[in-house]
Formats: C-alpha cells, structure tokens, sequence
C-alpha cells in the first residue's frame, strides 16, 4: 500500500487530523491526502492506495452514493467514526471492507502496521490522549487541542458516550504546552479546544469545575506565545453545572471570546427529564446569571421539535427563552431535534416545528437574539429518518 487518501468532508476534518497525528507518532511511512472532491480520488490507482471514510450521521447519504462507485474500480475502504460506529453492521453492508468501532489511533494503526482478519474492528480499551499528539506537524494540520475525551452523560439526542465512553480523561498541561510551542513555531498563535465541557478540564468528574488545573493551562499558553485563546466557545461548549464565579474569574484574565456557549436544550422540566440532560432549569438561570454578572455574553443552546413535545412544553421553553433573552441579555443559539443512530432517541421520529416555532424563531432572528441553522436541521432530520426507518415524512 502507497497511500491513504482520507475522504474529507465538512464535518470530519477534525477526526481526520486525529488520525495522521496518530500514523506520525507511530512512524508509519505512508503517503497521506485529503480530498474533498470525489471525482479526484477516482484518479488514483486501486492498487496501492486505502480509502478511508470518517462520517457522521448526516453524511451518510453522500456515501452510500460513493462507496459502489469505488468497489467497482476496485478501492479498498474502510470506515470509522461516529456513524459506522453506532451501526457498524449496516454500514459494513454498504460496501466497506473494514469498519472501526471506537476510538480509532490505536486499532487504525495496528491495522495499518499488522492488518487484521476482522470486518468489524472494535477498540477494546480507552486511548491515551498524553500518548497521541492533538495535531500532526509533520504533515501541517492542525487544529483545536483536544484538552478532555469522554462523557459522564448520557442525553438522549447525542453520539459522544457511544463513539467516546462515559470515563473523562484530560490531556495533561505539560502536554498541551509542548504541542502549543510547535504549534507556535508554524505561526499557530491561536488556542482553542475540543471538550465535551469546556469548564470540565482536569475535573475528576468531568463537571465540578477544577480552577486550578484550568488556570494552570491558560497561564502556560499565553507564557509560551499564544496571543488568543478561546474556551467556552467554539468548538465546545460548557455544561450549566460546570458554571461558577470561580471559573469565570479566572478565565477572564486570559481568554478572548465575549460570548460563553451553555447547552440548555429546553425551558421545559419535563423536556430535560426525557432527554437526560442531567440539570434543570434552575441550574442554567444561575450559570446565565454568572455569566451576565461577569461580563459575557451568554450564548444559550437550546434543541427544538422534539417528537414528544407539547403545546405546554414549547409555551414554557418560549417563555424560558424570552426571560433569559431579556434578564441576561443571552442569545439564542438554536438546532432541531435530528435521531442519530446509537443515541437512546434515536427512533422516536425526526424534529419537526409547527408554526408557531416558526413566528418565535422570526421574531428572534430579526431582534438579532437568535443564531443556529435550525430550518436546514429540521429538513436533515426528516431526511435522516426516512432514510433509516422509510416512509415518508412532510
């Protein structure tokens, strides 16, 4: 094998760059190439070059339009993330030849060092974030660190615990700080992170806020050279629990972003409760409040349309909505409900919003207190069900 050409799409670049850094710590000697276009791969030949597929959900239609076409130039494909990884089966019978489950540096490496007689390749032990650099410097791509791996939630809607495990682990400061100074080498002056709770880092739990541990990051990458550094913001954003005066004192001091990204999900008691978001709404106000209090802005995810959702719970998440827009001066930052497979919702029927979402979301929008791509969501989520469960959803 010469080559792996790694199938690029929006989504994916992130996991992607996980994985040549992996195939750079293990010194395999291998040519490596992203492509976006199809067409461009087709140009290669068969034999001595792995294609390789890192997909979500939502992308699942692009390839299975893709797959046929390369089996029958005669491509080798494999696939990994966090679509193949909730329906490995399924996606075996697309045409792949190898699907990994899981957590992929290590089983991807060993196949590409030993191979492996298996279809499905499952990773049977948690990965060592210290041991995988969180970006790869000898090919140029890099990204936003990968500071924490792992979940200890389990909401109803999302892929994270079945792709990553419920065990929170951290990359250690000594770590991040020795991969921040190459970074910086490559003109690479701007730190942002990939976490499942940005105020989680170094936290036992994943949740109680670990100031120390935090400050000790932020303290470090700005004495090394890093100009901005961005947490709580894009990519990641913080779980309300996780929201303190302490925590916000301290990143003050040295964090760019104005806005703070908190995931609500609803203004509905019982909403939370079905979708095991872990808080109530209580536990947002007071992280809103802090986050007003200390001068930032608060940027408040919220997930519409869900199937199960009455009249009353979308009243209450609308009068939720208009209190904090008001009181904390918060923006609105907003998804439809998608059933992605391997979460606990998955089959319960695509997000869907009535009109009376429609008004509210306007009036937001225009009042500028609303940002998110719900109307492109609330189309892929019928289109993700169909294509799963048939029928035809309007």
């Amino acid at each position: 094998m010469k080559r792996i050409i790694f199938r690029l799409f929006k989504s994916n670049r992130y996991s992607i760059v996980s994985l040549i850094s992996a195939i750079e710590k293990e010194n395999i000697n291998i040519e490596l190439v992203l492509e976006k276009n199809f067409n461009k791969i087709l140009e290669y030949d068969p034999k001595d070059t792995l294609i390789a597929y890192s997909f979500m959900s939502f992308d699942i239609f692009d390839v299975e339009k893709e797959i046929p076409i390369l089996k029958e130039k005669g491509f080798e494909v494999i696939a990994g993330g966090p679509h193949p990884s909730a329906m490995p089966e399924r996606t075996l019978k697309i045409g792949f030849d190898k699907i990994f489950v899981g957590e992929g540096e290590k089983t991807f490496t060993d196949f590409l060092k030993y191979g492996s007689s298996e279809k499905i390749i499952y990773s049977r032990e948690y990965v060592n974030l210290n041991y995988y650099p969180p970006y790869a410097i000898k090919n140029k791509h890099f990204m936003p660190i990968e500071i924490t791996r792992g979940c200890p939630f389990l909401c109803g809607y999302c892929q994270t615990p079945n792709l990553f495990g419920r065990k929170v682990r951290h990359r250690d400061v000594d770590i991040i700080i020795e991969y921040a100074k190459e970074g910086i080498k490559h003109n690479r002056k701007i730190a942002r992170f990939i976490t499942p709770n940005s105020f989680g880092y170094g936290s036992k739990n994943g949740v109680t806020p670990n100031v120390e541990k935090i400050e000790e990051l932020l303290f470090n990458l700005k004495k090394v050279g890093v100009e901005e550094i961005y947490l709580g913001s894009f990519p990641s954003d913080v779980r309300p629990e996780s929201v303190t005066s302490g925590v916000l004192k301290i990143i003050k001091k040295y964090i760019n972003n104005k806005m703070i990204i908190v995931g609500a999900q609803s203004g509905s008691e019982k909403i939370l409760d079905k979708i095991a978001r872990g808080h109530n709404l209580e536990i947002v106000e007071n992280a809103l409040s802090l986050i007003h209090e200390n001068g930032f802005i608060p940027y408040v995810d919220f997930i519409f349309g869900f199937p199960f959702e009455t009249d009353e719970d979308i009243k209450k998440t609308f009068d939720f909505m208009d209190k904090i827009t008001e009181k904390y001066k918060a923006v609105i930052h907003s998804h439809t409900f998608m059933p992605l497979p391997g979460t606990p919702l998955f089959d319960v029927g695509p997000g869907k919003l009535n009109k009376k979402y429609y008004k509210k979301l306007g009036d937001l929008s225009r009042n500028e207190k609303l940002a998110g791509y719900w109307h492109k969501q609330e189309q892929l989520s019928k289109k993700l069900y169909n294509h799963f469960f048939g029928g035809e959803i309007i």
